[in-house]
């Protein structure tokens, strides 16, 4: 009997559990769909990480003031089938990057295209 409640007790443990790991995927809730957004910019940073792949980028507005922003995207997995690597944007490239923008209007992208200064169009790991 004590082994079949502590066997009742771990699987409903387990059950506790699963709810915390799915809520940790956010998903693309905090983004505005609806709206899309193009803007040039110059890569500070890029990280090929889980879940989600990250560009940190910085955009001039019309007066010159920089803003920095930040643009999340495909997972690692994704994107090397589509042929990236770690190595696909680096601090100082200049690129054309277009996506959703926060709804908050923080500066969030959810990115859904992203073009290099010579014009070459990096595929993304989802398909839409």
């Amino acid at each position: 009997m004590k082994k079949a409640l502590f066997a009742y007790m771990a699987i409903s443990a387990g059950f506790v559990a699963i709810p915390r790991t799915a809520e940790a995927h956010h998903g693309w809730v905090e983004f505005d769909e609806g709206v899309e957004v193009t803007m040039p910019g110059t890569v500070i940073d890029f990280h090929f990480t889980n879940p989600h792949c990250v560009v940190e980028f910085e955009v001039k507005d019309a007066k010159g003031k920089v803003r920095k922003w930040q643009g999340e995207f495909a997972s690692p997995p994704e994107l090397v089938r589509k042929g990236w690597t770690a190595a696909t944007l680096q601090p100082g490239d200049e690129i054309t990057i277009t996506g959703h923008p926060s709804k908050d209007h923080g500066p969030a992208i959810h990115v859904s295209g992203i073009r290099l200064a010579n014009g070459q169009e990096l595929k993304l790991g989802y398909a839409k």
